[in-house]
């Protein structure tokens, strides 16, 4: 239960993302995940419509320092699971059950910003297409998610 004088525990964590206060009871004691915080992923715009974050290239890059496809999958799965989570509502849980990405260029440096809307938004199952663009607004990379929603 939440009420507008106590903090949520997680809230120095959910703020340092970008997550507004007015959704942190959306997110339950969980906060954004440790996952995120390392990757450095701030939310910026959160809506069912749309849910829009960035991530640095810095910190997340292969050992040819192009950034690494698995961080463009990570902040892909961030976008569809929260705008999945966003559609099913209090009381739901999302859970993953396919993404992929197809790599259309690398980033060396800067932000990488990764924008998820909706394809098919149902009862127990939502798909989401997340772009990821760099700080030019080229495209570099295209994923796809799938979550089922669950009855907690």
């Amino acid at each position: 239960m939440s009420d507008k004088f106590t903090l949520h525990p997680k809230a120095d964590e959910l703020m340092a993302a970008g997550i507004p206060a007015h959704f942190h009871s959306v997110l339950g004691p969980h906060g954004v995940g440790s996952l995120v915080t390392k990757m450095g992923i701030v939310f910026t715009h959160m809506s069912v419509e749309s849910m829009v974050a960035t991530m640095p290239v810095e910190g997340n890059t292969q050992v040819t320092g192009l950034l690494h496809g698995g961080a463009h999958v990570v902040l892909a799965e961030t976008l569809g699971s929260f705008a999945a989570a966003f559609h099913a509502g209090a009381g739901r849980k999302v859970v993953g059950i396919e993404i992929n990405a197809t790599h259309h260029r690398g980033a060396s440096s800067g932000l990488v910003t990764g924008t998820a809307v909706p394809i098919h938004l149902g009862r127990t199952l939502t798909t989401h297409e997340v772009v990821m663009t760099d700080e030019a607004g080229r495209r570099l990379s295209t994923c796809r998610i799938t979550n089922m929603i669950l009855d907690r």
